[in-house]
């Protein structure tokens, strides 16, 4: 199959992995491989599925895009969105008793918010994600796209994986229930899933506006999806540099930690990033990259069992 090859040349330096990082599910991601410079990323647009290859050339300031599959277009077309290029910075300042913050901007000045433009491949991984710990949330979505999802065109990831394209709506919604248990995921975070794949025409429409709260607004209209799981999918889809992760179990207190030294819950949390306001995300993603966050004691807890009859607080 061949393949169509635009290169990008924003006039700054960007690092592909530094920005879309974390679409990645875990290092067995078969959507997602990272081979030390380049990113392979398969995914599914309105015109079918595609692989999208991302070569930086950083001497130039140049991004080599190399797409295969029904939507290679489509996928090419919005390499700058999905590379940041629709993110700014204006009006972010970090203040400077938070040091940490200061370093962190220092150090990822090229970091940028990405915008997928994938609402639905987004809605579907966060539900995947709730309630549970990222590696079981990881080997969930790793069987699921295994067994559902579809080989990805073109000549497949460099270290010879065998890359997948995630399944489309009408796909999730056939799986059967037996199937999400054997992927540890139950029926509450299941059930997400599905009914967003019911919606997926009305979730791709929330691209259209500009208003984040009205997107918010309807993103949380479906049942099961609380503010976490609103903030991951308009982190990921929308590119809003505004969506702090609240409700999740540690970013709060990591985020509050690393500026204070200090654990707060997100009420406390969401008063000390409020000077933040437009870039609430970009403070998370910043401390993200550096690897800072409250201190963990004693042994890591084993995965959660979940059974088809247990119920969580909305995310």
């Amino acid at each position: 199959m061949s393949s169509v090859v635009r290169r990008w040349r924003p006039g700054r330096p960007v690092d592909p992995q530094l920005v879309i990082g974390g679409l990645r599910k875990g290092p067995g991601d078969p959507a997602y491989v990272y081979d030390g410079r380049t990113v392979w990323r398969a995914t599914r647009t309105p015109d079918g599925p595609v692989l999208l290859r991302l070569t930086p050339y950083p001497g130039v300031a140049e991004v080599e895009a190399e797409a295969w599959g029904p939507g290679a277009s489509w996928a090419l077309d919005g390499v700058p969105e999905l590379l940041g290029e629709a993110d700014s910075w204006e009006g972010f300042e970090p203040l400077p008793e938070h040091k940490p913050l200061v370093e962190a901007a220092r150090r990822f000045s090229h970091f940028r918010v990405p915008r997928t433009r994938a609402v639905f491949e987004a809605m579907a991984a966060a539900g995947i994600e709730q309630v549970v710990t990222g590696k079981e949330a990881f080997a969930g979505w790793r069987m699921l796209l295994r067994e559902y999802g579809e080989p990805a065109p073109g000549p497949g990831s460099p270290d010879g994986r065998r890359m997948m394209v995630p399944p489309s709506p009408e796909q999730w919604r056939l799986i059967p229930s037996w199937q999400w248990l054997r992927a540890g995921v139950e029926g509450r975070r299941s059930r997400v899933v599905i009914t967003a794949a019911t919606r997926a025409v009305a979730l791709e429409r929330t691209l259209e506006l500009t208003d984040s709260a009205e997107i918010e607004r309807r993103l949380r209209s479906l049942p099961g999806v609380g503010v976490w799981t609103a903030a991951e999918v308009r982190q990921r889809a929308h590119g809003d540099a505004d969506a702090f992760s609240f409700a999740d179990y540690h970013v709060s207190r990591n985020v509050s930690y690393a500026l204070t030294g200090e654990e707060l819950d997100d009420e406390g949390t969401a008063e000390l990033i409020e000077p933040y306001r437009g870039h609430r995300y970009r403070v998370q993603a910043l401390l993200q990259l550096s690897g800072l966050g409250h201190p963990r004691y004693g042994p890591r807890k084993s995965l959660p069992t979940h059974t088809p009859g247990a119920t969580h607080r909305l995310r």
